[in-house]
């Protein structure tokens, strides 16, 4: 199978028999799962049999392993994005897991000769190489996956990511307190690391896309420089806020269930086994529920609704919490089933995690999508420094805050308000996020949408979107399909309808007038349509110059002329089909008059064609592509 067929042939889960994507997908699994194995493994032993290794208090010790294990984030991911950007990916992924099966050498050697300097130094080396593999991992994927594969692409590495984590820290933990001999807990890495190995020669060729790049040995400056590429583009670098922040929120959630599964809920190891393995199931869950909700596209408009759910379910946990009964006793996980609260409790941390996949994948295919492609990795590089530092933030207001003497389910509900607050501070700044979710939530409300052509829409540089004039939501259901914002023009009076006229205005549309009622206006429109195409804008027109009232399209105006004499930039023809007799359409009298007028979730399609040239685009050309894309449905 050709890979444009593979890509147009299936969902997501096809991508697992896919070259392009399985070998990427199983290495990073095999990565993630023996970080999490020998770097549990490695607590528990120094948690339980302490003095055997070292005088250090065994907390000391554990929280010395983490802080290890993530120092290396913050030192080498800056030359980790360089070597991605300037190396063949697919050459890089292989080198650090050979550098994995020595490191894997390193800890064998330190169980054999008892020494914890060695162990701990080889879990240093772990975190260094999860930091140079990391923007491998995520710079690839828009290499080797088309737009429509990136959300699914995305959505199953942190899926199986999140699986990996909690599958590699049972095993660790199980294989450690089981009593095994330390030696073939060293062995069980090593061969997860072969394994990665061999995994990662069947990864294709990812060619760099700065071979010229001259590497920058300090890690401040190009820690500093790398930040500095993730601010060139707005929406990128809130994105990757918004990443770090969730994983803040993520890890504070997830450090305090070992300590809540015994002391709020009154279990023992088992409960705490189960706690996680919900919240992983709905991570993973959350992130492959992406692709379908998303319709294969990054869907922005899942964000919002993502932390919506991060804070409802966080603040219930919280309330949960104080319902539940008074521990008096260590209960096994059968009896703690049987009680209605934890049901609730299980519910929320299922419902959290299936949120924070909404949240996160198209954050992490945006950043892909948007980002500079010479200078992707290393934007990729800032994020996990960033990530990183927030984690360490969260992980010490955590500790103040008990410290202060709060509880956990109070934390619960402070770090469930903040994240309110963060949300409402970042929609504030990019209104993108938000007006597509409310565009999201309009469409799938009132509609079921189709799309076909639409990849003909630019990702990035200035064109002009002509489609016809069915209805009132036509910006609206454009502006849900388009990869990134358009800036409509549109008639004074329709810019001013209530309800959707908040969206029209936070979208920077461009009101209109004919020069009859207010010349003015016009000029001043034409004026800034040549601004935003000048940089590197979408602009979409409706050449008909008016809404439909007996569903035929009417003839294009000049208006399309007088912006290409101006900005010659490439025209793409978009039609609607199906909204003809909708709710917000003229059929049989005024718009917006007569509700369910053709009932929820009627089927309406977006279908493109490719971009006509400046010189091509007359009205009349672009009448007769528009009429042949929309055909008989109207």
């Amino acid at each position: 199978m050709s890979d444009a067929t593979e890509k147009s042939a299936g969902g997501q889960f096809r991508l697992l028999g896919s070259r392009r994507f399985a070998p990427l997908f199983l290495t990073q699994f095999l990565g993630a799962f023996n970080d999490n194995l020998y770097k549990n493994a490695l607590v528990v032993l120094v948690t339980f049999q302490s003095a055997q290794w070292t005088s250090m208090r065994p907390e000391i010790l554990a929280n010395l392993a983490a802080g290890l294990f993530i120092l290396p984030f913050f030192f080498f991911s800056a030359t980790s994005g360089q070597l991605a950007d300037k190396y063949d990916k697919a050459m890089l992924a292989r080198l650090t897991k050979l550098l994995e099966i020595g490191i894997m050498i390193v800890a064998i050697a330190g169980f054999l000769v008892h020494s914890l300097a060695l162990l701990l130094s080889a879990l240093f080396l772990l975190g260094l190489q999860s930091t140079l593999f990391g923007p491998v991992k995520y710079a690839i994927l828009p290499q080797h996956l088309g737009e429509e594969e990136l959300v699914g692409g995305n959505a199953q590495v942190e899926a199986g990511t999140f699986v990996a984590i909690l599958i590699g820290t049972l095993a660790g933990g199980l294989l450690a307190g089981a009593g095994v001999d330390a030696v073939w807990i060293a062995m069980a890495g090593f061969a997860v690391a072969v394994a990665g190995y061999l995994a990662s020669r069947s990864i294709p060729e990812a060619p760099p896309p700065a071979p010229d790049l001259v590497v920058n040995v300090n890690p401040l400056s190009e820690t500093w420089r790398n930040i500095g590429f993730a601010r060139e583009n707005r929406t990128v670098f809130l994105s990757i806020l918004g990443i770090s922040w969730f994983w803040l929120y993520g890890a504070l959630f997830l450090a305090q269930l070992p300590a809540y599964g015994k002391i709020v809920l009154g279990g023992g190891e088992g409960a705490v086994t189960l706690l996680l393995a919900v919240f992983t199931v709905g991570i993973g869950v959350g992130s492959l529920l992406c692709e379908r909700l998303s319709a294969r596209h990054v869907e922005l408009g899942l964000v919002p609704l993502g932390s919506i759910g991060l804070t409802v379910f966080g603040l219930d946990l919280a309330l949960a919490s104080l319902a539940l009964p008074p521990v008096t006793r260590e209960l096994p996980v059968g009896a703690l089933l049987g009680q209605s609260a934890v049901w609730r409790v299980l519910a929320d941390l299922l419902l959290l995690g299936m949120f924070g996949g909404f949240f996160i994948v198209p954050l992490y295919a945006l950043v892909q999508l948007r980002s500079t492609s010479d200078k992707r990795a290393r934007i990729i590089a800032a994020n996990n420094i960033i990530n990183a530092f927030f984690m360490v933030i969260g992980a010490l207001a955590a500790a103040g805050m008990f410290a202060a003497g709060l509880s956990i389910p109070m934390l619960f509900a402070v770090a469930a308000i903040c994240n309110a607050a963060v949300a409402v501070f970042i929609y504030g700044l990019v209104p993108e996020f938000l007006l597509r979710f409310l565009a999201w939530v309009l469409i799938h409300l009132f509609y079921r949408l189709k799309k076909r052509g639409v990849g003909h829409i630019p990702h990035e540089g200035a064109a002009l979107i002509v489609c016809n004039h069915v209805s009132f939501v036509d910006p609206v259901i454009l502006m849900a399909v388009s990869p990134r914002p358009i800036r409509f023009v549109m008639d004074h009076h329709i810019f001013r309808t209530p309800l959707i006229s908040f969206i029209f205005r936070h979208t920077r549309a461009i009101p209109i007038a004919p020069a009859r009622e207010d010349a003015a206006m016009m000029e001043a429109a034409f004026a800034e349509v040549s601004l935003a195409l000048r940089d590197g804008e979408l602009v979409g027109i409706f050449p008909e110059g008016r809404i439909t009232d007996n569903g035929e399209l009417y003839p294009f105006r000049p208006g399309v002329t007088r912006i290409l004499e101006r900005d010659p930039v490439p025209v793409i023809p978009l039609a609607l089909q199906g909204l003809w007799g909708s709710f917000f359409s003229r059929k049989d009298g005024p718009a917006m008059s007569k509700p369910f007028r053709r009932g929820l979730f009627a089927r309406i399609a977006v279908v493109g064609a490719p971009p006509v040239a400046p010189a091509e685009a007359t009205p009349e050309n672009l009448q007769e592509i528009v009429a042949r894309l929309r055909g008989d449905w109207k």
